[in-house]
């Protein structure tokens, strides 16, 4: 019987806040180069605190919908627009068995953009992926889920490789990742310190502009991931 029923799923109201902008820009209501309200009328219109729209428009502007222009604000990317719904909601309408597909596309797409890194990483890039690390080790050592830590940091590698067409790839499949990682508990406290070590290795060899050692070290990073989906794929079916 308890399988009949469906988990309940709680927005935060930086997801809220993300969802009222995606509609606004799905139905035509903001447009590229349209300029959002500032934060401080946003919270007060939203009934949130600045920090809840500062972390939603944040994490839209890594993505790449939305873009901050000096002595301009906040306005709609051009780029992205497109990939908006992939980014937001479960576009693919993934079904259980299609997480093993999920990964191996996942993997494809890491191992080729951990290879261009190496080869193609600026200064600027090793700070961004320090960066993104540093955020990931900063929620584990406090005992909470580091997920969406993980795949930003990944993504800060497909940011590196210089290959735009990647980079849009990896952030179209992030959110069935994020949603299908936390639905099978795919990572636990030890599994992500092991992570932790294993981001610090691909890094390091990211730095040195070693393409293939840090392809073997993302490689062997993935096998765990590679090897729950296998199985869930074997699994035989209820």
């Amino acid at each position: 019987m308890l399988e009949n029923f469906s988990e309940i799923k709680v927005e935060t109201p930086v997801d809220v806040i993300i969802r009222q902008i995606r509609a606004l820009i799905t139905s035509g209501q903001l447009a590229p180069g349209d300029k959002l309200p500032a934060e401080r009328k946003m919270a007060e219109r939203l009934g949130v605190s600045r920090g809840h729209v500062r972390d939603a428009l944040q994490k839209l502007e890594f993505y790449g919908i939305l873009r901050t222009l000096p002595q301009s604000g906040t306005v709609v990317a051009g780029m992205g627009i497109a990939a908006l719904e992939g980014l937001i909601t479960d576009v693919l309408q993934l079904e259980e068995r299609d997480f093993g597909s999920l990964v191996e596309t996942r993997v494809m797409l890491e191992l080729q953009c951990v290879k261009l890194a190496a080869e193609r990483r600026t200064k600027d890039d090793l700070v961004q992926i320090e960066v993104a690390l540093a955020a990931y080790e900063e929620k584990v050592r406090s005992g909470k889920p580091a997920v969406e830590e993980d795949l930003l940091y990944h993504l800060s590698i497909a940011d590196a490789s210089k290959n735009g067409v990647l980079k849009s790839l990896m952030m179209i499949i992030t959110p069935d990742i994020i949603n299908s990682y936390v639905k099978y508990r795919v990572c636990d406290d030890r599994a992500e310190l092991k992570a932790h070590h294993e981001h610090e290795e691909i890094l390091s060899h990211i730095r040195n502009q070693d393409a293939v050692a840090v392809e073997k070290v993302m490689r062997q990073h993935l096998s765990d991931v590679t090897r729950f989906s296998q199985t869930m794929r074997n699994a035989p079916k209820s």
